[in-house]
């Protein structure tokens, strides 16, 4: 993976923003730092969700009356295994360069190491197969792959081991609180992500 591309999640990890859009910012708010190619999804009226790629950016709003409330981002880094380069933003490929397939966790973590940014573990709904980690200063988590998903080929899902799956913000503080009650601690025992 080229530094660049490493430098665009440790800058998303780091200020829970992706080129500076927050997520909290309006549909033109981020249309504004990414540019106007998308697919826009509102099944409801009341819920829309713009794709990027490999960025995801999603709204709410009470009625159709009302303007649309940030509400998170996702980086779907799983898209790259079986798109590369094209499943990642013109606007930010232009800026940090070309994309690996897929993102190591603990390479990953190393560099947030360096940079004095440590990543906590949380129990997940979906473990033992992810791992969740989380960043409470930028509310940012990362999902990663804690055992291997038969039946991949070379360029297969982007499941593998330990490997990143997605990239979220905003993880509130309360909802890091629900899963460590619900789910337990960080399990003991439990073998980090390769």
């Amino acid at each position: 993976m080229t530094p660049y591309s490493l430098a665009f999640y440790l800058d998303v990890i780091t200020s829970g923003t992706v080129l500076d859009a927050r997520p909290t910012d309006s549909p033109e708010q981020v249309s504004a730092v990414l540019g106007n190619d998308f697919a826009e999804n509102s099944p409801d009226g009341r819920a829309m969700w713009r794709d990027y790629g490999m960025v995801e950016f999603f709204w709410q709003r009470e009625s159709p009356d009302h303007p649309w409330v940030g509400h998170h981002f996702t980086l779907q880094v799983h898209r790259l295994s079986s798109l590369g380069g094209a499943a990642v933003n013109p606007v930010i490929r232009a800026r940090y360069g070309r994309f690996a397939r897929r993102l190591r966790h603990a390479k990953l973590e190393r560099l947030l190491d360096r940079r004095g940014v440590r990543l906590e573990e949380v129990p997940d709904p979906n473990g033992p197969e992810y791992a969740l980690h989380w960043q409470p200063d930028s509310r940012v988590s990362v999902l990663t792959r804690r055992t291997p998903r038969s039946g991949q080929g070379r360029r297969g899902s982007g499941e593998r081991a330990g490997y990143v799956y997605a990239v979220h913000s905003s993880t509130s503080a309360e909802q890091v609180a629900f899963y460590r009650a619900r789910y337990g601690g960080p399990r003991a025992g439990a073998v980090p992500p390769v």
